[in-house]
């Protein structure tokens, strides 16, 4: 055979999990690249709106939680860009949504180990003695071949509108993930529904509601949910989002996981406290002397249907408690319905190696592995372990502490130190 230069990891994709692994690893005795086919890191574009925070404390950085001491933390970050005493004396432990970005920006200039522009078309598994991976990349229209001992994914969810309004979807329907780029468009609208009861509705809703006094739209929220429900944040409910519950969630029968994860939609679902207090003393305020609410909310109503009619929208909504129906015309409708993990096309590679569930899922170790029918080359998946490890798969506060554990098995040696007791409170016995 061939020399070949062997990798010790790619990751594929460059979102927050992914920077992390490179972080860590840039420093250390592992080979690595990252590949991303967009042009740049950029987190949720979309949704970097003035006034909105991180869920989570700065110290869910890519780095922190595992190696307070790297040159990659954001108190590092913020000495090289001479903000500590700002910092300081703003008092705050969620920091601006951009500035998060603007951070991971900062520690994705400095790695060397990672592409952009680069989509990872194909991936094929060679069975030797040492077992590898063999990574097919499209850049700037050529291919490239490299090859590593082990494989990330790190592909992230897409924005998912249901599939029966797909068809609507336009630049006067679309999915929240677009809010930011289509705003002054939307703004210009007579009116505007908002549809779901998310972080993100609420805070385009609160958005909205801020710039109506100006732009003198028509402003609609509605949910199938059954309110407008918070997010579960008190101290103890957030040691869900820690090692221990993890280890706990994912030694539990496979049977009980669904059910557990049905109850604890409101640990990663709702809307802050902060933003529910927001809009509502909005509200509050715009109906002193009786004046008008300045917006239409429902919860336990769904959109049934939509017909384009000219420049507007014809809704259907169903009240499901009373069973009834009304039509509500609205010229944009902002979809605020979620993200959904796709399967990357590479994937379909790795098919005749890898072990699924009965559902279809990939089986997953509990150290980050994806099982395989024989042994092979080791594969990692992040943020795709939902149904395997529980709420804190898709948490920027887990981050760190994933990388590490996987780290550690690529360099073959303990590289990073994994707590053993990380909360105060016993999951189970």
């Amino acid at each position: 055979m061939e020399q070949r230069d062997i990798l010790d990891v790619i990751g594929v994709g460059v979102g927050p999990f992914n920077l992390g692994l490179a972080a860590l690893i840039d420093k250390k005795d592992c080979t690595y690249k990252c590949f991303e086919q967009k042009d740049e890191f950029n987190w949720h574009p979309g949704m970097l709106l003035e006034g909105t925070t991180l869920q989570v404390p700065f110290m869910a950085d890519v780095v922190t939680m595992v190696d307070p001491k790297s040159p990659y933390t954001f108190l590092n970050y913020l000495h090289e860009h001479e903000r500590l005493y700002q910092f300081y004396f703003f008092e705050k432990f969620h920091i601006p949504r951009n500035e998060y970005n603007h951070y991971c920006r900062w520690v994705a200039s400095q790695l060397s180990g990672l592409e952009f522009n680069s989509t990872v078309k194909e991936v094929k598994m060679h069975e030797d003695a040492k077992p590898y991976y063999e990574v097919t990349v499209e850049k700037e229209g050529k291919l490239y071949t490299y090859y590593s001992y082990h494989l990330v994914t790190g592909v992230g969810t897409q924005p998912v509108v249901p599939r029966d309004f797909q068809t609507v979807a336009s630049d006067t329907f679309y999915h929240s993930a677009h809010y930011k780029m289509k705003r002054q468009q939307t703004l210009q609208a007579k009116s505007i529904t908002v549809i779901g009861s998310g972080q993100s509705a609420a805070e385009i809703v609160y958005d909205l509601l801020q710039q109506q006094p100006e732009f003198e739209y028509k402003l609609n929220w509605y949910t199938r949910s059954k309110g407008f429900y918070p997010m579960e944040y008190s101290k103890l409910g957030l040691e869900h989002f820690s090692p221990d519950y993890t280890r706990y969630f994912y030694r539990l029968p496979e049977e009980k996981k669904e059910s557990v994860l049905r109850n604890q939609a409101l640990l990663y679902k709702g809307i802050s406290f902060e933003t529910i207090g927001n809009i509502y003393d909005l509200i509050y305020e715009r109906t002193i002397g009786g004046k008008e609410v300045p917006l239409t909310m429902r919860a336990l109503t769904e959109l049934a249907g939509v017909e384009k009619i000219n420049d507007t929208h014809l809704l259907t909504l169903h009240q499901y408690e009373q069973d009834s129906f009304e039509k509500e015309e609205s010229e944009i409708v902002i979809m605020a319905t979620g993200y959904h993990a796709k399967e990357p096309a590479f994937m379909e590679g790795l098919k005749e190696h890898v072990l699924f569930d009965e559902k279809g899922q990939l089986k997953i170790n509990e150290r980050y592995q994806v099982e395989m029918k024989k042994k092979g080359a080791p594969l990692f998946v992040q943020n795709g372990e939902l149904h395997t490890h529980g709420v804190g798969a898709p948490d920027l506060g887990l981050g760190a502490y994933r990388n590490a554990v996987l780290i550690n098995q690529i360099a073959g040696k303990s590289v990073y130190k994994i707590y053993k007791n990380t909360v105060f409170q016993k999951f189970g016995f």
